[in-house]
Order: structure tokens, then C-alpha cells, then sequence
């Protein structure tokens, strides 16, 4: 029996989520269709009310409704420092940590020639005006440690450096409450280089 094309065609939308292959995605679709259609419905709802409400604020370029974000947008906020991650839910994470009290930029995404993200792609450019506004003492580092993060990392702060302003990149090393004998031997060489005197 073949399967109804508009059927398929939500197989196949299903299947630009993140790890969701043809199985699950297919598992999804029938799912709403049989035992969830409200639910079907309030999805549709909210990604076509989410795709034109939903923007890049105008400072730090992460999602939101307004020009520029409610964190841009509060004087209480450190604007001596712009913190740089490669994705909203990476700024999420460091506000959930209460350990960062100033402002963002959200590169949404990192350097990947091979898949053809350059500086263009990362909006290079404005991270780096936004650096140069006059307030911003130091630019810290947030990427991930994977290669391409590193990569990114290293690029920026090599254009900061050309430009005269001070960079830094957050430690990596063990985790809070982890084990040494549970750590890889790659993050505890790195714990042992970034160590710091008490």
C-alpha cells in the first residue's frame, strides 16, 4: 500500500528535527494523527506563529520578539563584557549558571569551511562592531571545546587582538562533582594545564 503523499510529506518535514530519522519520524506523524490531531494542531500554530514573530535581536542576535532583547535591553547588566556562544540555548546555559552578569553576542553557529560557514555565516562583522562600541572592556570566549568551537575561538580572538581589545576563553577542565577515574584522559591533561593556585 502506498503511503498517502501528504502523509509523506509530513514524514519528511518531521525529519529536519535533530536526531529524528525516517522510523521516528514516521512513528511521530502517525502519532498525531491517531491519538494527538489537537496536539497536531497547536504545533502547526505555534511553529507558523513562531517563524513570524520570532527574530534576531538587533545587539546580541539571539531570538526574540523585540528589536533588541530583554538581557541587551537591562541596565542593570554588565556592559563591560560580551560574552560570545554559538547558540541561544548556550546563552540559556551560562544564564542558568548565575555566574555571568553582562551581555552577549549569539554567533548562531561556528567556522566550518567544510560546510561552508565562514565569518560571513557566524555574522563576524557585527560581533566585531559591537566590540568596538566604546563600553566593551573584555570579549569572553564561550564556543564549544569541539574542533570547529576551538576553531572559532581562536579566529576571534585573533581578530580582537588585530583590533587592540582584550579576549579571554572559559576553562575546561573536570566536572563539578566528577571522578577521576571517570574522566577521560583528554579532559584531565587539560584540568592539569588550566590548573590554578589556591
Amino acid at each position: 500500500m502506498k503511503t498517502p503523499t501528504t502523509l509523506e510529506a509530513l514524514i519528511q518535514a518531521l525529519r529536519c528535527l535533530p536526531g529524528v530519522g525516517p522510523k521516528s519520524a514516521q512513528r511521530m506523524a502517525y502519532h498525531l494523527l491517531q491519538r494527538d490531531q489537537a496536539g497536531a494542531g497547536h504545533l502547526a500554530s505555534a511553529l507558523v506563529d513562531a517563524l513570524t514573530r520570532i527574530r534576531h535581536c538587533n545587539r546580541c542576535n539571539t531570538f526574540t520578539e523585540l528589536e533588541v532583547c530583554e538581557l541587551c535591553a537591562n541596565p542593570a547588566r554588565d556592559h563591560r563584557t560580551l560574552c560570545v556562544v554559538e547558540t541561544p540555548a548556550d546563552l540559556l546555559m551560562m544564564e542558568q549558571t548565575l555566574a555571568y552578569g553582562g551581555l552577549y553576542f549569539v554567533l548562531m553557529g561556528r567556522l566550518s569551511p567544510l560546510d561552508g560557514i565562514g565569518p560571513r555565516e557566524i555574522h563576524l562583522d557585527r560581533l566585531l562592531n559591537r566590540a568596538q562600541d566604546g563600553m566593551i572592556e573584555e570579549v569572553i570566549l564561550a564556543t564549544n571545546f569541539t574542533v570547529e568551537g576551538e576553531a572559532t575561538a581562536h579566529y576571534i580572538a585573533e581578530s580582537l587582538r588585530s583590533l587592540g581589545i582584550r579576549s579571554s576563553r572559559i576553562a575546561r577542565g573536570l566536572p563539578v562533582g566528577g571522578e577521576l577515574e571517570n574522566v577521560d584522559s583528554g579532559t584531565l591533561a587539560q584540568a592539569m594545564v588550566e590548573r590554578r593556585a589556591l
